[in-house]
């Protein structure tokens, strides 16, 4: 059997480095492991193997930084060192660095620290040009005279310092420190011998979420990509100091974050890692693979490089593995391998990292495209320690990614120069052929983090979800400061061959309404921001137990979940369907039964049920039950779009009475409410030359939306009080669906239709199947007749169905206990289906359970008897009166489709 590349990349598993660990530990404790392989290696060799490696790492060597390609990055290195000592020269009072006030401020602590590695590295970087900062001692020193001066004012009195963010006490100042200890040993042996020493004490102190100044598995603190920063630090300064047992007990500690999360057994209580789905948390329910999952990839492939040489994950470190070579650290290498293709492609579409996994990185001003570039510079070093099909197979997307970006990727940005002259290695390699690690056509369903990823050649639909396991967004720290309906269904759709900058990205935050994020449905209300609320970045309210990392503030303002369970959908082949319940915030609850003080502001959210249908030319959008319980105004917004000011932006279409749609054309307003019912829309950017179309199908309703195109500037620091106050002016476009105050209850249908053409969006014909009424009544199953391809069966708040004839597909989402009727088939309770006919009349069914609770989920095909040809382990077929009965065992199965085929 031929492996697929993602087989390849994802056979070995992560509990094997578990196996590692124990006796790691043991080691580290001076008592012998329980495996026969319990020596070690001179850990005095250890030592110098690992702080070479980690110089290497971040400095370079004489060979790379010879290469051509490597010389931006060397000028980089030095200009930066350059502008530091600048300010170091212009210091004022208070300061180490001009313009970073020192004493109150832990982030700007945390800015004189990273100055001072920054100047440190310039001196190490072996180069081909001759540098005055290279190996100069003055400035070595000038930099060891900075630590000394931090730590005897700022940073060694335990009793003033830990102020602010824990995680610049914690991590940040540590990493900076780490690493000049590492790259100035032999210069703070000679000048300042005691320093090393001293800063290693004070980092242990500093250490107060865990445990007698050590890694804490327990803390909540200590998780995921944090832990790895941590552990990362006490390595190195484990080799600086000769202390072999903080170096293997943090390697250690470090491979507890390898092993795939099981969410129903978390070793420590921890949910923060990856899981089987690919999908990566943090913060415990904080969906986010963009920001702090790329952390952790960046720590985990530089762990495999410092420790390369050493027998820290080796045989004699304690594998039970028959190998001799080193096979930790293969199974290290392959587990981020699998990362790579399970969790981190899936979520790149031409080069940009999709927003959906960002959390509260999505209002900084960096682009995806940037965050990409951190995973190639990973991708680049996984190869060097890959072989055979795995090795050409990384190889072979960091050329995809390179060749269908729509930015230039600039090597210069990679963290190591060694980095850069492989860049040039693989780019150079003509053996290697450009692919992505995925299929262009491809369904990703990230239940476990409640994200969705759609993707075909000419697009990518990505849809971010919510529940009480998962939060509905994250604020923190004076970023994403209007975050209240990113969880709550709002979805991005990324037109291949297109800048994303132009239609995603800070920009689309800051200009278009947090209220009318596209696939948003939201009350008609003004919301504060925290900042705004309560006078500073957070809650303050110790008392009540809230401070500014404690665990009340994560729970109901940093990242508050969701109270809804029903959240998830299945996936059959490239297919999938997608159901939403959307729900008030743990906050709202609390507060509603008592929970919380009485001047903690709370918001209450608008009511709909949902469901997504991702075919290939459209995805399928209906909601049932859209309004608000409190009787006030809301907004569901279909679809929001951002172009450049000057773009020239269309919207045409057709009513359902053959009559053009009156507000089409260019200019700000061009729009309105419509007159009649609507057949379909068409949007248009010249300017991009990309277009969506929008199909209203029967079963939602009469389809008035109203069109919005309105010219919006804004400043870019509305969304984080750090951005700079640039104003930016966009076209801003917006279809949506307007209920007053005191409105009934109303049921949408359209299908959104990427690139779409007038003549295309003119074939779905205005009969789309039976009118599941514009209030929420209707029927629990239709005829499924019309002209076009599609039918909505089903509409309402229990279940929500469409056939699509061309593809011989019927996708249902299910909502309520009882069973439930759509089409052939019979649904009991909660739970997502899809049913698709092959053209040899193979019948292939996939379930999933969308509330992640439900023991058993049992589907019945009216009809003749099918049999079952394959199925997956916990489905079983038979023979029921009237056609056949499936019954999938979902006990533990956290959201995951079951599938099986029937002839």
């Amino acid at each position: 059997m031929q492996l697929s590349r993602r087989t390849l990349l994802t056979m070995l598993p992560a509990s094997t480095l578990l196996a590692v660990a124990a006796p790691l530990r043991a080691r580290a404790a001076g008592r012998p492991a329980a495996t026969t392989a319990t020596s070690a290696a001179d850990p005095g060799a250890n030592h110098a193997a690992l702080l070479a490696n980690t110089v290497a790492i971040f400095a370079g060597t004489a060979e790379s930084n010879a290469r051509p390609e490597v010389a931006a990055k060397l000028a980089a290195i030095d200009s930066t060192a350059r502008t530091r000592l600048t300010a170091l020269d212009g210091a004022g009072p208070g300061e180490l660095f001009k313009g970073v006030a020192l004493g109150t401020s832990d982030a700007n602590l945390n800015t004189s620290y990273q100055y001072l590695y920054e100047i440190a590295l310039a001196t190490r970087t072996p180069g081909p040009a001759a540098s005055d900062l290279r190996e100069n001692t003055s400035v070595q020193r000038r930099v060891i005279d900075g630590l000394v001066l931090l730590h005897d004012t700022y940073y060694g009195d335990q009793s003033k310092g830990y102020y602010g963010n824990w995680f610049n006490w914690e991590i940040g100042i540590s990493a900076s420190v780490s690493r000049i200890l590492v790259l100035l040993k032999d210069e703070l042996a000679a000048y300042r011998p005691d320093l090393t020493t001293t800063y290693v004490s004070s980092m242990d102190a500093y250490l107060r979420n865990g445990k007698d100044g050590d890694v804490d598995l327990d803390s909540r603190f200590h998780t995921g990509a944090n832990l790895a920063d941590i552990t990362t630090n006490r390595i190195l300064q484990g080799a600086v100091t000769g202390d072999d047992a903080r170096v293997v007990k943090a390697v250690a500690d470090q491979l507890t974050v390898y092993a795939t999360v099981d969410p129903y057994r978390p070793r420590h209580g921890v949910t923060d890692g990856f899981y089987a789905d690919g999908s990566f948390i943090q913060h415990d329910s904080v969906a986010y693979t963009g920001s702090y999952g790329k952390v952790l990839l960046t720590r985990a492939v530089q762990t495999v490089k410092i420790l390369e040489g050493t027998d820290y994950l080796g045989a004699d470190a304690g594998t039970e593995n028959d190998s001799d070579t080193g096979t930790g650290t293969a199974d290290l290498v392959a587990v981020v391998r699998g990362w790579v293709a399970d969790g981190f492609a899936p979520l790149i579409f031409e080069g940009w990292m999709m927003e959906i996994v960002k959390g509260r990185g999505v209002s900084r001003t960096a682009t995806g495209y940037t965050d990409v570039a951190v995973v190639v510079e990973a991708v680049v070093d996984l190869s060097g320690h890959s072989t055979g099909a795995d090795a050409t197979a990384l190889q072979g997307y960091v050329k995809f990614v390179r060749q269908t970006s729509k930015a230039a990727l600039d090597p210069a940005v990679f963290v190591s120069p060694v980095s850069v002259a492989r860049y040039a290695d693989i780019l150079a390699d003509t053996s290697v052929p450009a692919a992505d690690l995925g299929d262009a056509e491809s369904h990703t369903a990230f239940n476990a983090m409640d994200k969705t990823v759609h993707r075909r050649p000419g697009y990518a639909f990505a849809l971010a979800r919510s529940s009480d396991r998962i939060s509905k967004y994250e604020y923190m720290s004076g970023e994403n400061l209007m975050p209240w309906f990113q969880g709550d269904g709002a979805h991005y759709l990324y037109l291949a061959g297109q800048d994303q900058t132009r239609s995603f990205g800070i920009d689309y935050y800051t200009t278009v309404s947090p209220y009318r994020l596209a696939g948003v449905t939201a009350p008609v209300e003004t919301r504060r921001t925290i900042p705004e609320l309560y006078g500073t970045a957070w809650y303050d309210n110790p008392e009540r137990g809230f401070t500014s990392s404690s665990e009340s503030q994560n729970t109901y303002v940093y990242f508050p979940r969701g109270t809804n369970t029903v959240s998830g959908g299945a996936r059959l082949g490239a297919y999938g369907a997608v159901g939403l319940v959307l729900g008030d915030d743990v906050a709202y609850a609390a507060k509603q039964a008592g929970e919380l003080p009485d001047d903690f502001v709370v918001h209450r959210n608008a009511t709909a049920t949902k469901s997504w249908f991702m075919l290939d030319d459209e995805i399928v959008v209906l909601a049932a039950g859209v309004g608000d319980a409190a009787g006030r105004a809301v907004t569901t917004t279909l679809d929001s779009r951002i172009a450049a000011a000057s773009d020239a932006v269309t919207v045409t279409g057709r009513l359902r009475d053959g009559a053009a749609w009156p507000g089409g054309g260019d200019g700000d307003g061009g729009g309105g409410t419509a007159p009649g019912p609507v057949a379909w829309l068409r949007y248009a950017d010249a300017g991009q030359g990309i277009s969506v179309g929008y199909v209203f199908l029967d079963g939602g309703g009469d389809s008035r939306p109203t069109v919005a195109l309105d010219t919006v500037t804004r400043s870019r620091r509305v969304v984080r009080t750090s951005n700079p106050d640039t104003p930016v002016t966009k076209r801003v476009f917006s279809l949506s669906v307007d209920q007053p105050a005191g409105a009934r209850r109303l049921s949408m249908a359209h299908a959104l239709v990427p690139n779409a053409t007038e003549r295309q969006l003119k074939a779905y014909g205005a009969g789309h199947g039976h009118d599941g009424g514009r209030h929420d009544g209707g029927r629990d199953h239709g005829n499924g007749a019309g002209r076009g391809p599609l039918s909505v069966v089903a509409n309402t708040t229990r279940v929500q169905a469409v056939e699509h004839r061309g593809l011989s597909l019927l996708a249902v989402n299910t909502f309520t206990p009882g069973t439930h009727r759509a089409d052939r088939l019979s649904i009991d309770g909660a739970a997502s289906v899809i049913l698709r006919t092959s053209n040899d009349g193979t019948v292939s069914i996939s379930v999933c359970d969308p509330t992640m609770r439900r023991k058993s989920v049992s589907v019945t095909v009216r009809g003749r008897w099918l049999r079952a040809v394959s199925s997956d382990d916990g489905v079983r077929v038979r023979k029921v009166p009237g056609g056949t009965r499936i019954d999938v065992d979902t006990h533990r199965t956290h959201g995951r489709s079951l599938t099986a085929r029937l002839r």
